[in-house]
Order: structure tokens, then C-alpha cells, then sequence
């Protein structure tokens, strides 16, 4: 499957493939025939299969379908419905939008600043009693003439655009084939086993890759159900389980760690409904918080490697009889991952160094940026920014990403080490290591700590508690403890940038 209208043709017309609270469920045949109205609808319009249309839905069953109708005709380009209207104006223009997908009736800002940039705004009406995510377009406001370059895209045409974080620049627009998110969606299919009889249960926020890719598209590619939710919430999240019966799930660590919190009381609904597994990705898992949810779920957790430029997935730990190995994420799955110097000379078993990709779900490039594809692509392999190594059986570990590590006085350590030592303390329930700049010494350790419910610990102890396992340079000189550690719009913890939010700088 080469394209996502090929993805489509896969599923039984009347199985379900997605489904939402308090609506039908939606059949395969009945996403066929919705990519189909929107597809005409937008070539009606003259919106075409190189045009780019940004959706700004909140997430739910909707935007899942919106992505899939979207991408299958044209350029999808999710974004974030919490942004505010500068963010709006910086993206649509970025982008540059043709059209912009909204609710009817929405409120978002991005309304005024499509407006102002004279993007065209295209109503969606849903449709629930048709099934979950159904809805029609509201092209009527449109006068354009029909597009020429009108019917479903092709296998080199671009599915998707998305912006990298930006933590450390200005975000870089990264286009995703059909080829591109199609390749990724079997890499995962294959990693996951995933089957007609799988039900997901999706909580990752579907302005993102491993939502899209892995949360929808996956599964879907092999005749799967989808459970659509609002997002994640970990107060809803066994009522959801127990209402509807999921074999599986995927999240990032900070949504497993607060299942994890309020898994004592839910015993009964983790028992009623066995997974098949559970799979986490998007940042490193504490081996710690691996532990405990196989231990709470009775189940397989597979750690996967995954990043924007790669259509998602790069790297998965099989599932069982094949061997997890808590710590890293897994062997490649998809794409081939090899260790690089700093000069581009691959290197051995064993050394450590950059880890790059390549293969048919890594971009193009990025999109005019000459300077970053020419610092992140050598010899035809794409350069993560990730540090790793690669074990004889072909496990890859993440010893940190190389903007994050930390440099003490020309000393360099991996925060992500630190993270795993502070995790193994009793009272610890989260934490995240970070840089804090110094006059003289460049950077200093910090770390913002969350304890758990009902323990104590000291910033004192917890410093003599790492000072036992690792070199005193490696100690952080600051530990904050926190009620919460702010993240990212997905969930993620983001080291940089970290101590600015905390005011440590």
C-alpha cells in the first residue's frame, strides 16, 4: 500500500473503524464514501491533490477522520487547537494554507487569522448517526474555479506537513509522502501484530506523528478499530477501559505514569480487560515505569523509537516470544538505523555515536531549508540528533540527544542517566535532568523531582542518594521538588528550555 486511498480499500466494508461516545460507529465502507465527498468537495473548490489544508479540530473522531479524508486528496496539515492567534498567523503563513478545515460555529482564533491572511475557511458539519467522525464539508462560501490537479493523491505526493518542536530554532516544516506514512504505518502493523479484531483506545492528541501514524493509521491498515476519545485524561481513562474493552494502547510516558497513579483503585477494570499489550514512545520510558505497568497490567509493554522526520516509527522491542530490553527501544522496525561519527564514517558494533535512519518512511527533506538538510542528511542517511549505541543483537539505546546533553566544565553528561538513578529512589515518581547555565562552568546538573503520593524526600537526600551511584560531577547541584513538571503540547518532557520554565535562570 503505496497510498492512502489503497490504505482505505483494505478494511471489511462493514467493519468498524472508528468509534466514538455517543455515536455510531463508522464503518470502512463509510470512510471510503467520506473520503470521496471530500475529496469532491475540494476539488470543487480548487483545492487539489498539491494544495495545503490546515485542520484545526479538537481531537476526537473528527479529526481522525478529517486527517484521513484530507491527506487522501490533498495536503494535510494539522495543527494544534490550543494555539493562540500569533501562533495561528506564524503556522497558516508558513505553511502556506490554501484552506483551513474548522468546525462549524468554532471560536478558535485561527477563524480571524484565516480571515486576515486570506486563507479559505471550509465548515464541517458532523454527522454522528451516520458514525463516529462522519461529517460534511461547507465549501459554499467558496467561489474558486474546480482545481485541474483534482483526484486522489499519489504514492510521491505529499500526505502530510508537520513542524519540528522548535525548542532550540525556528521549527522546520517536515512534508511526509503517501509513500512516506503509508511505509511507516506497516512498520508499525507489523511491530504491534495488529489485526481485524484489534480496538485501540486513543489518547494521543492527533495534531501529532505518533497519534496520527501510530494511534490511527496503523492499526486502521489492517481492518482495526479505533476508539476515538477527546484526549487524554487520566481521571476517564478506566472508565473509558472498561466501557470500551481496548486489546491496546499507545502513550508517552507521562500518560502511563499517571494511569500508573490511579491503577490501585481500578484493579477491577484492569482485570476485566485484558490488553494484548501496551506500547510507549515519543520519549524515553523509565525502565522503572516499564516495570510497573507490566507488572499492573499483566501485559507486554513495547518500548518504540519514533521521531517527525521519520513518519513516526524507527525502532520497537518485539513483543513477546521475541525479547524486550528495558532501557532501550528495541531493533530496528522499518527503517535501516546504523551509528555515525561526527565526520560521517559509519561506525561498529558497539560505538557510540549519532544514530541515523534511512528508508521509505524517512522525508525527502525538509521543506527550503538548504542549511538543515545539509546539516542533518549525510551520504543519504538522515542524522536524529540522537546519541546512541547499537548492541550485538541489534538493540538500540539512546544515551541522550546530543543538543540535551549536559556540558560541565567540558565534562559531558547524559541527563537521561541521571533520570534513571533518581527514578530508583522509593519516594521518586518523576523526573526530568536538565542543563542550568553557570558563569564559569558552562552548565550545572538540575532536576525537577515529583514525589510520590504519601512520601517524603529531601533535596539533600535525594542528591546523597545519585552521589552513590555516579561520579560527583554528574550530581545535580539543584533539585526542585514540584507538584508538576510542565510539558510539552503532547505530554512530553522537554529538557531544553526546562530551567527557564522552572526559573532557574
Amino acid at each position: 500500500m503505496q497510498t492512502l486511498q489503497e490504505w482505505m480499500a483494505h478494511g471489511q466494508a462493514n467493519a468498524v473503524c472508528l468509534s466514538a461516545s455517543g455515536a455510531a460507529a463508522l464503518t470502512y465502507q463509510g470512510l471510503r464514501d467520506l473520503s470521496v465527498h471530500v475529496q469532491q468537495s475540494l476539488n470543487a473548490v480548487g483545492i487539489g491533490r498539491h494544495d495545503r489544508v490546515a485542520i484545526v479540530l479538537p481531537n476526537g473522531a473528527e479529526m481522525a477522520a478529517a486527517f484521513v479524508s484530507v491527506a487522501a486528496c490533498s495536503t494535510s496539515a494539522p495543527l494544534n487547537p490550543a494555539y493562540r492567534a500569533d501562533e495561528f498567523e506564524f503556522y497558516l503563513n508558513d505553511l502556506n494554507a490554501k484552506a483551513m478545515v474548522v468546525e462549524q460555529g468554532s471560536q478558535s482564533p485561527a477563524v480571524e487569522i484565516a480571515r486576515k491572511l486570506g486563507v479559505s475557511i471550509v465548515y464541517l458539519r458532523p454527522t454522528p448517526q451516520q458514525g463516529a467522525g462522519s461529517f460534511r464539508l461547507d465549501t459554499s462560501s467558496r467561489s474558486a474555479q474546480p482545481t485541474r490537479d483534482a483526484g486522489m493523491a499519489q504514492a510521491d505526493d505529499v500526505a502530510l506537513v508537520l513542524h519540528t518542536s522548535g525548542t532550540t530554532s525556528r521549527p522546520k516544516i517536515v512534508p511526509l509522502t503517501q509513500r512516506n506514512v503509508c511505509a511507516s504505518a506497516e512498520h508499525i502493523a507489523h511491530s504491534t501484530a495488529f489485526s481485524a479484531s484489534d480496538r485501540g483506545l486513543n489518547v494521543m492528541p492527533l495534531f501529532h506523528i505518533h497519534g496520527l501514524i501510530a494511534g490511527i493509521l496503523a492499526p486502521l491498515s489492517q481492518g482495526g478499530e479505533v476508539h476515538c476519545t477527546a484526549g487524554f485524561n487520566a481521571l476517564k481513562f478506566f472508565a473509558q477501559m472498561e466501557d470500551v474493552k481496548p486489546t491496546w494502547y499507545t502513550a508517552v510516558p507521562t500518560m502511563h505514569q499517571a494511569i500508573l497513579s490511579r491503577a490501585t483503585n481500578n484493579r477491577a477494570v484492569i482485570q476485566k480487560v485484558p490488553l494484548r499489550f501496551i506500547r510507549s514512545s515519543s520519549s524515553s520510558l523509565p525502565p522503572q515505569v516499564l516495570a510497573e505497568l507490566e507488572a499492573t497490567f499483566h501485559a507486554p509493554v513495547i518500548e518504540a523509537y519514533g521521531m517527525t522526520e521519520a513518519a513516526h516509527q524507527m525502532a520497537c522491542n518485539p513483543l513477546p516470544p521475541g525479547q524486550r530490553k528495558p532501557g532501550t527501544v528495541g531493533l530496528a522496525a522499518g527503517p535501516e538505523v546504523a551509528i555515525m561519527d561526527t565526520e560521517g564514517h559509519l561506525l561498529v558494533t558497539g560505538s557510540t555515536g549519532e544514530i541515523v535512519i534511512r528508508g521509505p518512511n524517512v522525508t525527502l527533506g525538509y521543506e527550503n531549508n538548504d542549511q538543515a538538510n545539509a546539516d542533518n542528511f549525510t551520504h543519504g542517511w538522515f542524522r536524529t540528533g540522537d546519541q546512541g549505541v547499537i548492541d550485538a543483537q541489534g538493540y538500540i539505546s539512546i544515551t541522550g540527544r546530543l543538543k540535551e546533553i549536559i556540558n560541565r566544565g567540558g565534562e559531558k553528561i547524559s541527563p537521561r542517566e541521571i533520570d534513571e538513578i533518581l527514578m530508583d529512589h522509593a519516594a521518586v515518581a518523576q523526573v526530568v535532568c536538565f542543563g542550568i547555565p553557570h558563569d564559569k562552568l558552562g552548565e550545572e546538573v538540575g532536576a525537577a523531582v515529583v514525589l510520590r503520593e504519601g512520601k517524603t524526600a529531601t533535596e539533600k537526600e535525594l542528591r546523597d542518594y545519585v552521589a552513590t551511584r555516579v561520579a560527583d560531577f554528574k550530581v545535580p547541584r539543584k533539585i526542585l521538588l514540584i507538584d508538576e513538571i510542565p510539558k510539552g503540547a503532547t505530554g512530553k518532557l522537554q529538557r531544553i528550555g526546562m530551567a527557564q520554565k522552572l526559573g532557574l535562570v
